[in-house]
């Protein structure tokens, strides 16, 4: 009996996730809870940009590095952000629910990041809501939220979570609601890529199934 000694080879993956917002949302207390599973409350205000890295078994063949880079609130709108939101695929947009003039600066945020960067396919970066700080809510104060589902809509964003760093609320999921978007984006780009290099190649041999599609109604 022959035994099938074949390992699935592993897809491994580099994603480059943008975490921006106004200056003290707790963007880098987000990240610091989802990569290292650790809060403090001693941060200091990012200076510029900063990154870090998150492996994640996605599946049992595909490994997903993320690279989160912390920008700086203070750096909104800035020549250098171009720079730093280059070959993104990914992004949150964090503000604080107990200072909502940070939820005031979300939709110049969410403008800027379309017209600075965008995927291969010409589209925006999928972008998920943070509204952070959600511990600090009066209790039913989250009531008031209901009206966020519109609000992202509107803006386009794919999603919203309330997450609070310190008490680890909603951080992974609402990670998980991106890099998914994030993957099936790249399996739909590859997929189109896939069958457009068929059709050029059956449109060079004059296939007459491709060529009919191409005649006028």
């Amino acid at each position: 009996m022959l035994l099938d000694t074949h390992v699935a080879e592993t897809n491994e993956h580099l994603y480059k996730i943008l975490v921006i917002g106004e200056l003290g949302t707790g963007k880098t207390s987000i990240i610091k809870r989802y990569v290292n599973n650790f809060f403090s409350q001693q941060y200091r205000a990012t200076i510029g940009v900063d990154f870090a890295l998150k492996v994640l078994n996605w599946d049992s063949n595909t490994l997903i590095r993320l690279q989160l880079w912390d920008i700086a609130g203070q750096e909104r709108f800035g020549n250098m952000t171009r720079v730093y939101y280059k070959e993104a695929v990914g992004a949150f947009i964090v503000f604080d629910v107990t200072r909502m003039e940070t939820f005031a600066a979300v939709v110049k945020w969410k403008n800027d990041l379309d017209n600075k960067v965008r995927l291969t396919d010409g589209s925006t970066v999928p972008c998920v809501l943070l509204a952070n700080k959600c511990d600090m809510l009066k209790e039913g104060a989250v009531n008031n939220l209901t009206l966020m589902e519109k609000f992202c809509q509107d803006n386009g964003f794919i999603g919203w979570y309330p997450t609070s760093a310190k008490d680890n609320i909603n951080i992974e999921s609402a990670a998980k609601c991106l890099v998914s978007e994030i993957v099936n984006n790249r399996t739909l780009l590859v997929a189109e890529e896939s069958l457009n290099n068929n059709i050029f190649l059956d449109h060079l041999g004059h296939s007459p199934h491709i060529l009919k599609r191409h005649k006028c109604c």
